[in-house]
């Protein structure tokens, strides 16, 4: 059983009292070295979540728990080194004129020394593929290589928990697909748990569980099969199903006995050769 490392418990948050209710009343848990995709349609709250976990925002009710403190004004700083975060546009998280640089600020804020600082550098860029552009100029780089640094920015302060708020959606699919495999490589590797808030289908079947919000609510929250066997509830909250759910459907339709929940193509070539062999 593994122990909860964030926890929200009855939050609610509005960005002013004139304002709606952005989160009502959420409750949910992720454990240590768990992969969880958070999805919705815009607006459903789910990037707020990101920033509630981050102290970036404090909800107006209820209370946030990370790796078993409060997430308040008091608490914040120490917060931040248990929880990183890489966002959609990776310009907005540079801060060095050299890649270099821009992984050492997170460090030097806290106090790391040199000597270790030095060997976190090269390990996370090593980590991201990134190691031979030590001394290049962030803006030269591509959007590709920008978000890898990014994520070595943050892997560098050895967070307990790492948030990628909408991190590929500036990325071509290639590109998104190399940056899953890397944090899913370094997820495993660091025992982190991983928190990826997305649209993009590929990423969700990738996680473990996955929560999806709703008008600022927790709509559901399962493993990936279970969320995509709702196609039609999911379809109708304005949200997609991969493109091997629906064939899968529509095959069951026309006769094809497909058993299980395919999520993608291996699966539901397995479901077809098994479906054929009984028949």
């Amino acid at each position: 059983m593994r122990n909860s490392i964030v926890e929200f418990r009855n939050v609610s948050f509005r960005y002013g009292a004139e304002e709606p209710w952005v989160l009502k009343d959420c409750s949910f848990s992720i454990h240590e070295n768990e992969a969880v995709a958070i999805i919705g349609h815009n607006g459903s709250g789910k990037s707020t979540i990101a920033k509630l976990m981050n102290g970036l925002l404090f909800p107006q009710e209820g209370e946030i728990i990370i790796n078993g403190q409060r997430v308040n004004e008091e608490t914040v700083w120490d917060v931040r080194k248990d929880v990183g975060m890489v966002f959609q546009n990776p310009d907005n998280q540079f801060v060095g004129t050299t890649v270099q640089d821009d992984v050492a600020f997170g460090m030097e804020n806290r106090g790391v020394p040199r000597d270790e600082m030095v060997k976190r550098i090269e390990d996370t860029l090593k980590a991201v593929g990134m190691q031979q552009y030590l001394m290049t100029e962030p803006h030269k780089l591509s959007g590709g290589q920008k978000q890898r640094v990014a994520i070595a920015s943050v892997l560098a302060i050895f967070p307990s928990v790492l948030i990628l708020d909408e991190a590929t959606a500036m990325l071509d699919p290639k590109g998104r697909k190399e940056i899953m495999n890397t944090v899913t490589a370094v997820q495993e590797q660091r025992h982190l748990s991983l928190i990826t808030i997305t649209h993009d289908l590929q990423e969700v079947v990738q996680a473990e569980r996955v929560i999806v919000m709703n008008e600022g609510k927790i709509w559901d929250e399962a493993t990936p099969r279970g969320i995509f066997a709702k196609k039609e509830e999911l379809q109708s909250i304005g949200l997609d199903v991969p493109f091997v759910a629906i064939l899968s459907e529509e095959l069951r339709k026309k006769g094809v006995p497909i058993a299980n929940e395919a999520l993608n193509q291996d699966e539901l070539l397995e479901e077809l050769w098994t479906s054929h062999l009984t028949m």
